[in-house]
């Protein structure tokens, strides 16, 4: 019998497509060369641009991408992966996910219980009936961000329960030397392994470590992501 073989994704990574301040092209070559995931997702804020980008130059590397997008629903960001076509800022969680679900996507919940997360920092009163009225597929138990340690704690412990969800992590890096600090364990080692995976419920999130350096990296570095979150804004507002 062969080894089963266990492959790393990292599910949520920003460029400066919205507010990461990497370029394709360096999120790329920084994957292949100080890294060894598997797969990663470009996961932009409303806009598909980056990771379509990033998919087209596939072929040159060792890893494979899966298209994604963050999307700023009404109650908070859902990521969408496996997406052919961008879905619009502004709608309602639910409409978010169908819209998702309509093109055979896979809709993750990102820092559930973060500001900006579905279920905010006192939902967890909300989180069972979330599960039932949301058709999401997996939860981001486990963010990188340095600022999100209490909410990692808060979804990892209602994620305990189960709730027939799979199991994400990402790095939600806007900064490469943040990409595969959060990342998703899955069984195989290719992007179709990875949904197969994550529809049979058999991935856990798992840290890649180096969290003081990456905070003072964010730090140091936070007043030129702040201003790419306002231009995002903004863009996304012409495209309304």
């Amino acid at each position: 019998m062969s080894e089963t073989t266990w492959g790393k994704a990292d599910l949520h990574i920003h460029s400066n497509h919205s507010d990461g301040l990497a370029r394709i092209p360096e999120i790329m070559d920084y994957v292949q060369e100080h890294t060894d995931l598997d797969v990663i997702a470009i996961t932009d804020h409303n806009t598909m641009d980056g990771a379509l980008f990033a998919k087209s130059l596939e072929e040159m590397y060792d890893f494979e991408v899966v298209v994604g997008e963050e999307v700023s629903s009404r109650s908070g960001h859902i990521i969408g992966l496996f997406l052919e076509k961008p879905i619009p800022a502004g709608l309602s969680a639910a409409e978010t996910i169908s819209r998702i679900n309509e093109q055979d996507g896979v809709a993750v919940i990102p820092h559930p219980f973060s500001n900006r997360g579905v279920f905010g920092p006192f939902g967890r009163g909300a989180f069972g009936a979330g599960v039932s009225e949301l058709a999401f597929h997996a939860l981001e138990v486990y963010n990188s961000m340095p600022f999100l340690v209490w909410a990692n704690r808060v979804a990892a412990k209602m994620f305990a329960f189960g709730q027939g969800i799979a199991a994400t992590g990402g790095s939600d890096a806007h900064v490469l030397h943040g990409i595969g600090k959060g990342y998703t364990v899955f069984r195989g080692s290719t992007a179709e392994e990875l949904r197969t995976s994550i529809d049979n419920l058999e991935t856990h999130a798992a840290t890649g470590g180096g969290g003081l350096n990456v905070a003072l990296r964010y730090a140091f570095r936070f007043p030129q992501i702040r201003r790419q979150q306002s231009w995002n804004w903004e863009r996304c507002k012409d495209r309304a």
